[in-house]
């Protein structure tokens, strides 16, 4: 094939991509087409009635959201016509419900409010502007495909910055429900203060308006809980205003709503001063608002069993506020309450959310003059018992008396919120929860396995000693770049601590993934376990991680024969790498099932335990020294401690075989001044060997440092076939 023909197919290729990316893109765009396709007029009653009965919990919390975030009440309503539509129309949940939430109009104050005085015109226009940036942000985390990135924060953010959010809420409303004027603050520690200063200054009337609103949202709840019980105080509230006529005795009331369609806000797109101090707002605003859209979306799947996509959701979210922004509203996310009791009220489609937002345009149509008569004191009320809920108790004493990672992030979060800007608060939770995470996958378990009982399982045994020649370790995460260090440092401490562990056996089922970093840790521990006479071998390797070893280079200079069965690796390890004469002469474990039945020498019973510093108390030599010592003009005696068939089929010139359990045995003759080199497969064998002549009074002994195997890998000269005079 030419160089022309491979460019050729290289750009028809990437021609083909951008065709088949343009195409999904454009499939987001195209939900609402899809979603009336697919409508079956048998789902219209009951998306009607499931509309209906949410509509009718939404009015009134539209409104008592647009007093929480400093917008004019009307604001509320174009925010839960524009943002719960387009939501619906745009999204893949059938369930969800979108608009006004508490904890975004907080968020709606807490950041448009460090720009502009609150109620100012600037202010309208910054809330704008937040909106459209959340909005851009949202829309583009899903065209990219990115709305994975919600799932690394914790739900333990969540529940801290909710509860916090409904703690500032409560407090905030305190002067509403009191009667009294302060600035508006989302700060509890700028709230506290005015609101003891005003203390005397409490209009009562207001008071009792407040209080009777939240005693008749409480006794309903206690006689049906399926009663719209905010939406009915509201109504009791208006009419005693009304018919006794207190806004005159100075009940501060809502004031008339405008009558029409949603109108087109003043948005300054191209005040990048202004962009640049939201920034940082916006930012924290849609993470949050992601989390808690996918926070709703999957509990009303795991529900229903339907399959969504993530990405189609942000989508939505992202064009309701772009859509809310533009049309004087505020910010819009998936609300918890509304969406449950949509689909408990039967809710088959998207529809039932569009139902919903055009019956609240309908009644802010209708109902605007008498929403005139609605007092501040009574919506108060409505929102204390609101932010009550937000403080989910049982859900913070799950998380407090499960992890301690979740329990500090969601104190942290829950304190941060109530002393700094929400914006700053959520960002820091986020960043701890993150951070747990780096924290929790850069630090997996690495843990060394024997087998039960039963022997049919790998379990981590802490207190049995582990088999003297084989290391079997569990490394439980992946193996990236974050992680390999950590995973490195103890498995070269246990190489450390058991040398005589010649060979080691990972179990890597847990390894989802490897990059570079693993590849090369893994390199370095086969480098280590080979250069000390051993081996390495990898059992239960995914299929995504042996393609990546084998990409790399690694599968081959490891060895295809190094990638055992997990049913069979025990026993290819006895059988054909361990030494069976360390089995039988010095190993008292038994770990696996294979050794029990080895035999069991009986003059090994009597024998004192090996001094456990005999290693470093004896003198070694390297094979290169004895092979000069043989050479020279006082050449040491040679002894093999190894059996015989070993000792045949490969062994140093002129050593003598005295297989260890001879030794042991005592009564071997040897020479008691010459120099003598013990000599076994490792230096295992040479210790034990050395300590029992030790004890029969030899003391210029000393050992072969790495046995056979180091003289054979210094390509030192061998003898075969020789049967010793000892051995006969």
């Amino acid at each position: 094939m030419s160089a022309t023909q491979v460019t050729t197919e290289r750009f028809q290729a990437g021609a083909r991509g951008a065709a088949r990316i343009a195409r999904e893109t454009l499939d987001y765009f195209t939900q609402p087409v899809h979603i009336l396709r697919e409508y079956q007029r048998g789902a219209l009653r009951f998306d009607l009635m499931a509309g209906l009965s949410v509509a009718v919990i939404l009015l009134p919390q539209s409104i008592v959201y647009a007093l929480i975030a400093g917008m004019p009440p009307a604001a509320g309503l174009y925010t839960a016509v524009v943002g719960t539509i387009i939501a619906a129309l745009w999204g893949s949940s059938r369930q969800a419900q979108s608009g006004p939430t508490n904890t975004h109009a907080l968020l709606t104050l807490s950041v448009a409010m460090t720009v502009a005085q609150v109620g100012s015109p600037e202010y309208l226009a910054a809330v704008a502007l937040l909106a459209l940036m959340v909005g851009s942000i949202k829309l583009i985390v899903g065209i990219t495909r990115l709305g994975i990135l919600a799932n690394f924060v914790s739900d333990a953010v969540i529940v801290g910055f909710t509860a916090g959010a409904g703690i500032l809420i409560a407090i905030n409303q305190l002067p509403h429900l009191l009667g009294v004027r302060l600035e508006h603050s989302a700060s509890l520690l700028q709230t506290i203060p005015q609101l003891f200063q005003h203390l005397s200054e409490v209009h009562w009337p207001s008071l009792a308006l407040g209080v009777l609103a939240m005693t008749v949202i409480l006794a309903l709840q206690k006689i049906n809980p399926k009663w719209p019980g905010p939406f009915i105080a509201m109504i009791v509230a208006a009419a005693l205003v009304g018919v006794f006529h207190l806004d005159k005795l100075g009940v501060a009331v809502v004031g008339e709503l405008p009558r029409g369609l949603p109108p087109l806000a003043h948005v300054p797109i191209t005040d990048w001063t202004l962009i640049s101090r939201l920034s940082t707002g916006a930012l924290a605003v849609a993470a949050i608002g992601l989390v808690q859209t996918t926070s709703v979306t999957r509990s009303l799947a795991s529900a229903t069993g339907q399959r969504l996509d993530a990405n189609q959701e942000f989508v939505a979210q992202g064009l309701a506020n772009i859509g809310s922004g533009l049309f004087s509203g505020f910010l819009v996310t998936s609300s918890f309450n509304r969406s449950a009791l949509n689909l408990q009220s039967g809710a088959r489609t998207q529809l039932a959310a569009v139902f919903t937002g055009v019956i609240v345009l309908i009644a802010m149509l209708l109902l605007a003059p008498y929403a005139a008569l609605l007092p501040g004191a009574a919506l108060a009320g409505v929102l204390l018992i609101i932010a009550s809920h937000m403080v989910n108790v049982r859900e913070m004493s799950r998380i407090w008396h499960g992890s301690r990672g979740d329990a500090a992030i969601m104190i942290t979060t829950l304190v941060l919120s109530l002393l700094l800007p929400l914006e700053f608060a959520v960002l820091v939770g986020i960043t701890l929860s993150l951070g747990r995470y780096i924290l929790r996958t850069s630090m997996p378990s690495v843990l060394p396995v024997l087998p039960d009982k039963s022997y049919k399982h790998l379990i981590y045994q802490p207190d049995r000693p582990p088999c003297p020649q084989l290391a079997v370790i569990e490394i439980q995460g992946d193996l990236y770049f974050g992680a390999v260090n950590h995973v490195e440092e103890i498995l070269m401490e246990n190489m450390r601590q058991h040398p005589d562990q010649r060979f080691l056996l990972l179990r890597m089922q847990n390894v989802q993934l490897i990059d570079i970093s693993g590849i090369h840790m893994l390199e370095h521990l086969l480098n280590a376990y080979r250069g000390a006479g051993g081996d390495m071998y990898l059992v239960k390797v995914r299929s995504k991680v042996y393609a990546r070893m084998k990409s790399l280079g690694f599968a081959k200079r490891l060895g295809e024969d190094h990638f055992l069965e997990e049913d069979e690796a025990i026993s290819f390890m006895f059988y054909h790498v361990l030494d069976p004469a360390i089995c039988i002469y010095e190993c008292d474990t038994r770990a696996f099932a294979e050794c029990q039945n080895l035999p069991r020498p009986v003059e090994r019973l009597d024998l004192p335990p090996l001094p456990p510093l005999i290693s470093s108390d004896l003198p070694h030599i390297t094979a290169e020294e004895l092979y000069r010592a043989l050479n020279g003009p006082h050449p040491p005696l040679v002894v093999d401690v190894r059996e015989p068939r070993e000792f045949r089929r490969s062994h140093i010139p002129d050593a003598r075989n005295i297989p260890l359990s001879r030794l042991l045995n005592g009564g071997v003759d040897l020479p008691r001044e010459a120099p003598i080199v013990l000599v076994g497969r490792s230096t295992r064998r040479g210790r034990r060997a050395a300590y029992a002549l030790q004890q029969q009074g030899y003391q210029n002994i000393r050992l072969l440092q790495g046995g056979m195997v180091a003289w054979e890998n210094a390509d030192l000269l061998t003898a075969v076939e020789i049967l010793d005079a000892w051995e006969s």
